[in-house]
């Protein structure tokens, strides 16, 4: 029944370098599409316009958000184009299908005050050398991580997988493998430099074992999880005094690139730097771009008025 779903991931996997993280993704969206195909006792290849729309029709039942139906008629739509372009079915049933109207979020950011009261609580206790170096460890892994998720906008899957030579090197940039497996280069300042040398150096008082990885771990993986940072990074909002639910790596990522826009940056510059493959989705921060162009506008231009 799902063989059709195997081969579209296949082909995800090979021609687009598609992640773990997407194709598991994709995965749960298909397998919920297949489920529902099998109780009309259609496989996907057989699946009518009708019964897509019947589809979504059961999610909106369900009670699914609108995003979330969206992103489950884009995959079921990628479904059928590969299905129909791979001859492995007549016709693509969803390609006369329109997604529902859902208008698009603004990205949550941090205030740049905010910021500096989470790096603040991080590095607490990291210059006493009277604590044990465990804890000294511990705090300088953190100011890391932050330093670097702000001073990059790195994606934190990007992060975590950094080899450990991106501390030992010299240069002024990373080069930083995102999604697809592209590579790009993102400029390093000098706090983070700083954060991952001093990191480093405790990790080698500690006399840890060697590692490739930048941030370490005895998982599987061989280095931090993403919910690791996650949940290490919300400890040190609630100990800012900041609500948990308002950080989050992504949401520095996200502060990064609006604090960039607010002092001039341009949106093509803040694209390659986020690894954004298409500028439309770096243009979710426009509102950023016209709030600054308006206060140009007020404080610069000769006729404006005060109202």
């Amino acid at each position: 029944m799902a063989g059709e779903i195997d081969l579209f991931l296949d082909m995800m996997a090979a021609e687009r370098g598609a992640a773990k993280n997407t194709l598991d993704a994709y995965r749960r969206d298909l397998d919920d599409y297949a489920e529902f195909l099998a109780g009309e006792a259609l496989a996907p290849k057989a699946a009518t316009t009708d019964a897509i729309r019947a589809y979504l029709a059961d999610c909106q039942s369900r009670g699914l958000k609108t995003a979330s139906v969206a992103r489950r008629l884009s995959a079921v739509r990628q479904l059928h184009r590969f299905i129909y372009t791979e001859g492995l079915g007549t016709e693509d049933p969803a390609a006369v299908l329109e997604g529902p109207k859902r208008g698009r979020p603004l990205p949550k950011s941090l205030s740049l005050g905010e910021v500096d009261r989470l790096l603040v609580v991080a590095r607490e206790g990291l210059d006493d050398p009277a604590r044990p170096v465990g804890e000294r460890l511990r705090a300088a892994r953190m100011a890391c991580l932050l330093e670097l998720l702000y001073a990059t906008g790195l994606r934190v899957s990007e992060l975590i997988a950094l080899p450990v030579t991106a501390a030992r090197r010299d240069e002024r940039f990373l080069v930083v493998r995102g999604k697809g497996n592209k590579e790009r280069i993102v400029p390093l300042n000098g706090a983070a430099k700083a954060a991952m040398g001093a990191y480093l150096a405790l990790r080698e008082q500690a006399g840890l074992a060697a590692s490739k990885w930048l941030f370490p771990s005895s998982g599987e993986s061989g280095h931090l999880t993403r919910q690791h940072v996650g949940r290490e990074l919300k400890a040190v909002a609630g100990a800012a005094g900041l609500p948990a639910a308002k950080v989050s790596p992504h949401v520095l990522r996200h502060a990064f690139a609006s604090h960039l826009l607010q002092n001039g940056a341009d949106l093509r510059s803040v694209q390659q730097l986020l690894g954004h493959a298409d500028i439309a989705t770096t243009q979710i921060y426009t509102h950023v771009l016209d709030e600054r162009l308006a206060g140009l506008v007020r404080d610069l231009h000769p006729l404006a008025e005060d109202e």
